[in-house]
């Protein structure tokens, strides 16, 4: 028997290592339980839950990612490349739910705050480190994206955290690596995974200036990416042979129109974050591509604080803020080195403080926990459409129905004859159900099958 003395030690994890850990599970828990309950409650904000579900459900069965929400057969692939999105799959099959996204996107975003606090913990210290990492978790750009039940972003914000960790720890090679599948996630990420070789290059030019020629290949991989994507990949899916978002910069890129809505969403960028403290460190420039096709952007939904559009810019500012801290605390200038100090516990005093009127903050109220009588009266009007048949929706009941039903966008069917359509009236939209459906549908009847507090079910007759 060996003597007491001589037992190896019990490994435990030290506080540098458990508490990114332990951070990144409790945000995984409340971004989880926050898209759950909102699907849950039937609180569904667009259609694009709907339509990732019928690409990964496609997926799923080994099939084109065809998404007839957007369009008959229509293959998502023409729409945005993100064939990222067919990593779900597996859990899909096993899990055939709109939930089984919902809760892949809060492990992405909670991943991410795992490579945020180990950086800033490494270079800023434990407190500071928490402090910026809790910063991160409860930021208003990844509480919007939260709130907006699914989009494939999801996979690049945990890419470009820890893309950024290992730029900050000088592991060259891995920041480039962790980069590279950006070109998967979504076609204009080519141009971030370009903007961060190219920090890359810049810190590494005179440590390791054989790193500076790949960073600079990557960079041109990384554009190169993006033009071949959208000129060739893009519309080789498309059936019209072309890239529809260039419809959203026509007439040309104007980037005055909506000043103030722009000037708006800079400030809540870096103030609330980082104190514009960001704007110190080379880090930001990550975030340069995708303000850039935003702002320069004709569609006002690009330009504001809201749904997901500025998630993937969350640890791209706090990642500059721990940068610009980390440099400014060796400036021989006292009052810069007492702000930089400070940044941190202002960032996560100010992510709190927000929150309260953020989209978490529904989790401290008791009714967010109970399903709503009108949910539960829609579902089982829904209950009444079988499995496999063909569906006309709107964003209401459209996220019930994509895992078990062929769903088409309602009054975009283009000659396809649907067994059934739903609609959530609840602002009365519709005044004549029957007269809307004949609109759709001129040579065939429909009949009024259910309502039930503003939803509206209609069958064909046969």
């Amino acid at each position: 028997m060996q003597h007491p003395a001589h037992r190896r030690p019990r490994w435990t994890p030290s506080p540098h290592v458990l508490a990114p850990r332990l951070l990144a599970v409790a945000l995984f828990a409340v971004y989880a339980t926050d898209s759950v309950l909102r699907y849950y409650r039937m609180e569904t904000r667009s259609w694009d839950l709907g339509i990732f579900e019928q690409a990964v459900r496609a997926y799923a069965h080994f099939k084109a990612p065809v998404v007839d929400l957007k369009g008959p057969g229509t293959n998502i692939l023409g729409d945005h490349f993100s064939p990222v999105t067919a990593l779900l799959a597996p859990a899909y099959r096993l899990f055939p739910t709109p939930v089984t996204l919902l809760v892949a996107q809060a492990a992405l975003f909670a991943l991410a705050a795992l490579p945020v606090t180990r950086a800033a913990t490494r270079l800023l210290g434990r407190a500071s480190g928490l402090a910026v990492g809790v910063a991160y978790g409860l930021s208003w750009g990844i509480q919007q994206a939260v709130d907006f039940d699914f989009h494939e972003i999801c996979f690049a914000v945990p890419l470009i955290a820890f893309s950024l960790e290992a730029l900050l720890d000088r592991r060259w090679r891995a920041a480039l690596l962790w980069a590279l599948p950006l070109t998967l996630v979504k076609e204009d990420l080519g141009l971030t995974l370009a903007a961060i070789a190219l920090v890359v290059a810049w810190r590494a030019r005179q440590e390791a200036p054989q790193i500076r020629w790949y960073a600079l290949g990557v960079a041109a991989l990384g554009v190169l990416a993006t033009l071949v994507t959208v000129t060739v990949v893009i519309p080789a899916f498309n059936g019209s042979g072309g890239y529809d978002y260039w419809t959203k910069v026509e007439g040309g890129p104007n980037p005055f129109a909506g000043a103030d809505t722009k000037i708006r969403t800079l400030a809540w960028l870096l103030l609330p974050t980082s104190g514009l403290f960001a704007l110190r460190s080379p880090l930001l420039l990550a975030g340069a591509p995708t303000l850039g096709w935003r702002f320069l952007s004709g569609e006002e939904n690009y330009w504001s604080t809201d749904w997901h559009y500025n998630a993937v810019l969350m640890p791209v500012v706090f990642l500059a803020l721990v940068d610009a801290v980390d440099i400014s605390r060796h400036s021989q200038r006292t009052w810069l080195r007492a702000y930089a100090e400070r940044l941190p516990t202002c960032a996560v005093v100010a992510a709190l403080a927000l929150t309260t009127a953020q989209p978490l903050s529904a989790l401290t109220e008791s009714g967010t926990y109970h399903k709503p009588e009108r949910a539960a009266a829609a579902e089982k009007l829904l209950a009444q459409i079988p499995d496999g048949a063909t569906v006309e929706a709107n964003v209401g009941p459209l996220s019930r129905l994509t895992g078990r039903c062929r769903v088409l966008w309602v009054g975009d069917s283009r000659g396809v004859t649907t067994d059934w359509i739903a609609l959530d009236n609840s602002s009365g939209w519709v005044n004549d159900p029957l007269g809307y459906a004949r609109e759709l549908h001129p040579e065939d009847r429909y009949r009024v099958a259910g309502q039930a507090d503003g939803y509206i079910l209609m069958e064909r007759v046969r």
